[in-house]
């Protein structure tokens, strides 16, 4: 149907079925002053449609000069898209999900609204202006298109974990949320940036918005981008960190209060909605401290934890505990045989989702919630908890073996180790929310957000903003999170937790109990991951003993080092003994055949290279070769 020059297209079909269920759901779209052809807007959605139960479609406009697709999970909160005013002459594209719901945003005028739904949010910008974005409390990217003003404005949350990648020609605008959709229509972006990669090697992730691809950027986080007709591009940027920073700090009487004050207040909006809603629950503090405060009827929020092949390990044990005391259901999700089976094509889809932020043990995020899905289609998480509520930094840059590397990639690698150094410099809060968060935490986001809907409170809006005024004592302190799990259900509070904390336990039984569960994590990591070379070989010489049964599965529910030395060692010769693998130019090829030909004869430990190379060598394959 024709709408002011406008076209709406109907649902588009699966690109590729060799991957079923690859894609995140998202916007995409060419802003352009000449011309814009709609075929090829419909080609970089269908990279991200999988199967029928998205919602998915596209819609053109010639006055504005632009055509937008849009990708969502059927009855999910943006899955009415696109939404329009009553006039239809205000038209928004959404992705992802708001949790403002307050009694001014859900009733506009003379209109009420539901909170499950984003069907408010054209009547917000018509009340507010732009200025509604800043109001906007969660994880998205979007649209807006003012056919009044012939205007079109592109935005992200304050976080950009709503990410949206870009190119930009003197005559047109491309944006995608993934950027295999860019490299779908333009050839010309097919390769790799040497200082991306490096980065990758030495953090896990690219620094400063910038992506693995030459030629396409990120969109900033709290942007707000408007393009006139006239081709004009205005770059705002809608929220600073600084003015959080400038909040004053509290006492720790009057922080706690709020604190307590704050979760009590958000935490009911991300239990709300019409799809159920089941909870991620592990041993640790967050997921606890979320039981505690939402008391759910009984039986009203399932729970379920991932689990290992070797044992139940604490995060199992402790979550059953934790979902009884709260009369809810509890289910383990084994990461069982067919896993490491299934493992090829599982890396192959966590890498080719993720657009080559996530390395090949996103795997694991795949399949367990992929079964997930079937207990609910939304996941509560503690997610992220630790970070903002302690200031957990969860990635850093780390050396490996620079004998693999080609030299002239080598000085890179350690140019990108000063560049993450850099930016660690200023507040710390900040480089967790608006560095960490969209650098290093989306690619497990962008996983885990293909086979369902994630929320978390831990990156409220309000929540974050108090955090800021934590006093210095209480930034890194697990007092106060223990303490508001006792005051609203002391059960909880006398469950330990995986790292054998208890609120107020007598001194000499907590620290006992902490440095035992301390040192069985200590111990796991160094006979996984972190196993050292020269103990290697005398863990392989003992193989019959199976040391494995007795280090494994207390913390941790997948152990690559073991599983790339065993079930995964065919595998991995044949795609990194490959030629094209050997021959990449940013690697010493007779260094990596003698490193895989020692780690999967057990004779040392290589987990973290393989782990850097083989992502980077799926990425190649899938996104650069494949075309």
């Amino acid at each position: 149907m024709v709408l002011h020059g406008a076209q709406v297209t109907a649902p588009i079909r699966a690109v590729d079925a060799a991957h079923e269920a690859a894609h995140v759901p998202g916007i995409a779209g060419i802003i352009g002053k000449s011309g814009v052809e709609q075929a090829d807007v419909e080609r970089m959605t269908r990279w991200m449609v999988h199967d029928p139960s998205y919602v998915s479609g596209t819609y053109a406009n010639d006055d504005v000069g632009l055509c937008v697709g849009w990708v969502s999970h059927g009855g999910s909160f943006s899955g009415r898209t696109p939404l329009w005013n009553e006039r239809r002459d205000v038209c928004l594209i959404f992705s992802g999900e708001d949790f403002t719901a307050t009694d001014e945003a859900l009733q506009c005028g003379e209109r009420e609204f539901g909170a499950e739904s984003a069907t408010y949010l054209t009547a917000l910008y018509e009340a507010q202006g732009l200025n509604f974005i800043e109001r906007l409390n969660g994880w998205f990217s979007g649209l807006l298109v003012d056919l009044r003003k012939r205007l079109a404005v592109l935005f992200n949350d304050r976080y950009g974990l709503g990410r949206v990648y870009y190119h930009e020609t003197p005559e047109r605008f491309y944006f995608s949320s993934e950027a295999k959709s860019l490299l779908a229509v333009m050839p010309t972006l097919r390769r790799l940036d040497p200082r991306a990669i490096a980065e990758t090697f030495a953090c896990g992730s690219v620094l400063q918005d910038r992506t693995l691809f030459a030629g396409i950027s990120l969109l900033p986080p709290g942007s707000s981008w408007s393009f006139g007709s006239n081709g004009d591009i205005c770059k705002r940027t809608y929220f600073s960190p600084q003015s959080w920073e400038r909040q004053s700090t509290m006492g720790e009487v009057e922080f706690y209060a709020r604190l307590k004050e704050t979760f009590a207040r958000i935490l009911p909006k991300y239990l709300r909605g019409t799809n159920s809603i089941a909870m991620s629950l592990t041993g640790g503090l967050d997921g606890r401290m979320i039981m505690a405060w939402a008391k759910p009827a009984p039986g009203a929020l399932p729970c379920y934890t991932f689990g290992g092949p070797y044992r139940e390990c604490a995060d199992v044990m402790l979550a059953r505990r934790i979902a009884m005391l709260c009369g809810q259901s509890h289910r383990t999700i084994p990461i069982a045989s067919d896993f490491l089976t299934n493992f090829p094509s599982l890396a192959e889809k966590a890498v080719f989702i993720s657009d080559g932020t996530m390395d090949v043990t996103g795997a694991v995020e795949l399949y367990a919630n992929r079964i997930a899905r079937q207990i609910a289609p939304i996941r509560l998480t503690g997610n992220y908890g630790s970070e903002i509520l302690r200031g957990n930094v969860a990635f850093r840059s780390g050396k490996l073996t620079e004998a693999l590397l080609d030299p002239g990639f080598a000085a890179l690698v350690r140019t990108a180790d000063a560049t993450y150094q850099a930016e660690r410099s200023g507040h710390p809060l900040s480089f967790i929310a608006f560095k960490q968060m969209p650098w290093h935490h989306y690619a497990r986001l962008a996983v885990e957000q293909s086979q369902l809907t994630l929320r978390s409170p831990y990156l409220d809006n309000d929540l974050v903003a108090l955090m800021y005024r934590a006093p210095s004592k209480l930034f890194s302190s697990k007092e106060p999170f223990l303490r508001l799990i006792h005051e609203r259900n002391p059960f909880l509070a006398k469950i330990p937790t995986d790292r054998g904390l208890v609120y107020r336990e007598a001194p000499i039984f907590g620290k006992a109990r902490e440095f035992c569960a301390e040192l069985t994590v200590k111990a796991e990591y160094a006979y996984d991951y972190g196993m050292p070379q020269r103990l290697a070989g005398l863990d392989h010489l003992l193989a019959s003993l199976h040391l494995e049964r007795l280090f494994l599965g207390r913390h941790k529910f997948y152990h690559f080092r073991v599983w790339y030395r065993d079930q995964l060692s065919h595998y991995l010769k044949d795609i990194l003994l490959d030629l094209r693998a050997r021959h990449r130019p940013y690697l010493q090829g007779q260094v990596l055949v003698r490193m895989v030909d020692a780690h999967t004869k057990g004779w040392q430990n290589w987990t973290r290279e393989i782990h850097r190379v083989l992502s980077l060598e799926l990425l190649q394959r899938q996104l650069i070769e494949r075309w």
